[in-house]
Parts: structure tokens; C-alpha cells; sequence
């Protein structure tokens, strides 16, 4: 790089961290309570996020484009694969009436093991059900709260669309293949199985996950949603935005169920200047 002046050394240097970071976030492991937690962690900013993965989900078939691109000067990212999901793993998910809760006090447990004792969210769809449940449990430690494809209920609709979804070979080759590599076709079968049993419970013992609980929240709190997503209804973050005392809601027209990988580059811009407002 001698002979290189010094705008063009910069770029390349800068290239070469990104690519660095892109490339050899290192998985780590530890153990809270028994339990194997894999995790990533990058960047050295002051703000930590912890993101949180949605059913089924792992740190990077649901966050790469956040781990990749936040940046890591104003940001610590750390994405985990919950409790019995990717390489969280053994044991198996346990799928019980208390599954969320579970999540959201061990998610508590690993960022203090972690030692950081304040964070934000970066919450999606299970994970952000397990969001909201942190935050109004843990008021204290929760600094930003973000959350998208999430509910505090479930009502008939949203079990007629999760019935529509439960043979895996009606998902998309995108969607599936990532995960079938994780459990096997007939171990994610047999999780998501397990996932859309443990709605049906729920619906049948009077559909409440959280409801109750959102007027505990007190961090200023972000609801995205896509208006055309297939599994969660428009009055589900309707709700949470009448519920929850500090909050306000962004939405993609067109958007589905993924909108922070549809439109990371947007999403991570809208959560930054959240997060650092």
C-alpha cells in the first residue's frame, strides 16, 4: 500500500473490516443454568443489542444483514440462537405453556453472564414476543425495545394461518433448506409440529401471552410491521402500539414477515437512528 495515497489506503482498510467482520464473527459458546447458548458477538460501540430469533430461528438464518452491517463503532451486536434451536443445542426444545417466558428470563441471564447489564432488543416474531416479555419483566435493563412480527394473543385467524403452514413441504426451498440442514426434514417437522401444538394450547386456554403485561414496559419502543404479512394480523401491532406506553409504529406497505431482510438496508437505518435517538 506504499504507493497508495492516503483516501485510497483508507477505503481499502475500511473494506478490509467489513469483509473482516462480514466474515470471522467467531460463534462462541457458554452455559446459563445447564443450558448451551451459541452466540456471536461483534463491534465495540456503546450501545449493545441483543437480537432475538423467531421459532426455529438461529443468529444468522434470521440477523446476517444486522451482524454484517450495524455499525460495529456505535453498536456491540449480539445475536443468539435461543434455548434448544441451532447450535443451542442439547437439549432439545421444550415446547411448554411456558416457553416465552423461559426465553426471555434466559436471554436476562446471558447478557448478564455477559456482564452487560443494560441493552436493547432487536425482537422477531417469537423473539419479539420474548422481547416484550423481557422488557416488562426487566424494566430496568432494557434501554430500546424493538420488535416486528410479534403478538401478545392469538385468536382463530392467526391459528388458521399457522395450520396453513404446518406441513414444512408447502414452505419455500429458500426458507426450509436453511433449517432442514440444521434438524433434519423430519426433526424441523417434528419442531414445528411441536411449535403450532403449542399455539393451539395457548388459543384453547384463552389465547393471552402477554397482553397483561405490555403496560409494564417502559423503554421507548419501535413496532415495525408489514402490512402483507401472511402469519401476523394487522391488529397485532396495532395493539401493542395502544398498549405500551412509549411507542410508535413504522410500516412496509409491502412487506411480509421478513422485512428486516427484504429491507435491511432501510430496517438497520430506522432502528440505528431509534436506538441512538
Amino acid at each position: 500500500m506504499y504507493y497508495l495515497n492516503k483516501s485510497v489506503k483508507n477505503l481499502i482498510r475500511k473494506g478490509l473490516y467489513i469483509k473482516f467482520n462480514r466474515c470471522f464473527s467467531t460463534e462462541l459458546k457458554t452455559e446459563i443454568k445447564g443450558q448451551t447458548i451459541n452466540y456471536v458477538k461483534v463491534g465495540n460501540g456503546s450501545k449493545p443489542i441483543l437480537c432475538f430469533p423467531g421459532a426455529l430461528g438461529t443468529i444468522w438464518s434470521d440477523f446476517k444483514p444486522q451482524i454484517e452491517e450495524l455499525d460495529k463503532d456505535k453498536f456491540t451486536v449480539i445475536a443468539w440462537d435461543p434455548p434448544g434451536y441451532g447450535s443451542s443445542r442439547p437439549p432439545n426444545r421444550l415446547f411448554n405453556s411456558k416457553f416465552y417466558d423461559n426465553d426471555a428470563d434466559m436471554a436476562f441471564h446471558f447478557m448478564k453472564n455477559l456482564g452487560i447489564s443494560k441493552f436493547s432488543l432487536l425482537g422477531w416474531s417469537d423473539g419479539g414476543i420474548s422481547s416484550l416479555i423481557l422488557a416488562a419483566k426487566y424494566p430496568d435493563n432494557v434501554d430500546k425495545l424493538v420488535v416486528w412480527g410479534a403478538n401478545a394473543y392469538v385468536i382463530a385467524e392467526d391459528i388458521e394461518a399457522f395450520e396453513k403452514i404446518r406441513d414444512i413441504k408447502k414452505w419455500s426451498e429458500k426458507m426450509k433448506n436453511p433449517l432442514i440442514k440444521l434438524y433434519t426434514e423430519d426433526g424441523l417437522q417434528k419442531l414445528w409440529n411441536d411449535w403450532c401444538d403449542a399455539m393451539q394450547d395457548i388459543y384453547k386456554n384463552g389465547g393471552d401471552i402477554c397482553k397483561s403485561r405490555l403496560k409494564d414496559v417502559k423503554a421507548p419502543t419501535l413496532i415495525l410491521h408489514g402490512n402483507k404479512d401472511p402469519v401476523v394480523l394487522t391488529e397485532h401491532p396495532q395493539f401493542l402500539l395502544n398498549h405500551i406506553k412509549d411507542a410508535k409504529l413504522h410500516t412496509y406497505p409491502e412487506g411480509k414477515h421478513n422485512i428486516h431482510l427484504k429491507y435491511a438496508e432501510d430496517f438497520n437505518k430506522i432502528v440505528s437512528e431509534f436506538i441512538l435517538s
